[in-house]
């Protein structure tokens, strides 16, 4: 008798869900993109990517030219308030003037009576040049006196006692011929060569004014650029002594940004590569313009205070940074204004690798100046010859 055993069908497949293959579907495109941006991302940074340096570690500097007396004195006025602009030659801070009145009109008597003085020196020399010719006329006249008594001796018609005389006559001519001639002569060494404006003790005195005159001016301070007022401190009816800040001046439209590149980018810059610039002020709306100008001469830590001592204590190695100087598009920086100290973004382009890694040439001029010191002492001299014309009694100048 055979038994049978019936088995079981397999179940069937469950149908895959449409969340699933959704899912699956999704992760594999992701994976493609990540995949294709890796491959592009390669590939853009071995074509362009890499011929670029770029930092966030990049902040403006420029020149914030310092506004110090160089005489102390009381403050009277101000000028101007934190962030004015003021130009060239604008008055900042007066200070009490009349010390400096005072020293000036000393040195104005000084110089008066100096003239009159090296007046009657060329006076004087002028009476000695005429003593000495009537020494001389003397002298000719006792040398003639006494040849004559010499002949009237030998003819017996005059006594050698007469002629003894007249012997002494001639000496006592002949001293004070050699006497006047040494007087004459000192006193036209003291007038020899000049006039009475470039005489020695003239100039001397002429000197003094002019330092006099200068201690007025100086209680004036004015503005040696054009730009924008900042850190002032000082304050009315203060006692400043010289060389005390009391306020800066930044021109803003010659500002530089400074920025810090690590030294494994310094590879392949150069003086003179260009640079986009972007600032945290107005963001990556707004681009800037410029170029390398030059490459730092150190790490910062080299030139820190307290500089590392790496041969000292236990030694990690850190990458340093060089500070890399940029110079701005004026058109730009005249669009955009920029303030000392403001972050920004740098991109260097190093595809042109022509130019040098340290500079060349060395300046030709000044790389900053100021013209508003340089005609202080032009009042002085037409003040230091209207007081020599006016003591000098004649109209004879230099």
């Amino acid at each position: 008798m055979s038994q049978t055993t019936d088995t079981p069908a397999p179940a069937p497949a469950p149908a895959p869900t449409p969340g699933k293959n959704r899912r699956s579907f999704l992760l594999r495109g992701l994976l493609a993109v990540i995949v294709l941006a890796a491959i592009a991302w390669t590939l853009w940074y071995f074509l362009e990517g890499r011929w670029y340096a770029t930092t966030d570690d990049a902040y403006v500097h420029g020149n914030v030219v310092q506004i110090t007396p160089r005489t102390a004195g009381t403050v009277l006025s101000i000028g101007a308030e934190d962030g004015d602009l003021v130009h060239t030659g604008q008055v900042l801070v007066r200070l009490d003037p009349a010390d400096a009145d005072v020293a000036l009109q000393g040195a104005e008597a000084d110089l008066a009576r100096t003239v009159r003085k090296v007046r009657a020196l060329y006076r004087s020399v002028k009476g000695q040049q005429a003593e000495l010719a009537a020494r001389r006329i003397a002298l000719d006249k006792a040398r003639a006196d006494y040849r004559r008594r010499q002949g009237l001796v030998r003819d017996g018609a005059v006594s050698i006692e007469t002629l003894a005389h007249a012997r002494d006559t001639l000496a006592a001519a002949e001293s004070a011929l050699a006497a006047a001639m040494q007087h004459y002569r000192s006193g036209k060494v003291q007038v020899d060569d000049t006039v009475i404006a470039t005489h020695p003790d003239v100039l001397a005195a002429a000197a003094r004014v002019r330092a006099a005159y200068l201690q007025k001016v100086r209680t004036t301070l004015v503005a040696p650029v054009t730009g924008y007022v900042a850190q002032r401190t000082v304050q009315v009816g203060q006692r400043v002594q010289p060389g005390e800040p009391l306020m800066a001046v930044v021109p803003l439209g010659q500002v530089w940004v400074d920025a810090n590149f690590k030294e494994t980018q310094l590879g392949n810059m150069r003086i003179g590569q260009p640079v986009t610039l972007t600032s945290d002020l107005y963001g990556s709306s707004v681009t800037f313009h410029g170029t390398v100008q030059s490459l730092g001469i150190g790490t910062g830590s080299a030139f820190a205070l307290l500089p590392a001592q790496n041969a000292t204590g236990n030694w990690i190695k850190i990458v340093q940074r060089v500070p890399v100087r940029i110079r701005l598009d004026p058109a730009d920086i005249k669009a955009h204004p920029l303030r000392i100290g403001l972050s920004m973004n740098a991109s260097v382009n190093l595809h042109h690798r022509s130019g040098p890694v340290l500079a060349q040439k060395a300046p030709t001029g000044p790389v900053f100046t100021t013209e508003v010191y340089r005609h202080q002492l032009r009042d002085a001299d037409a003040l230091i010859a209207r007081i020599i014309k006016h003591n000098s009694g004649h109209p004879k100048q230099p």
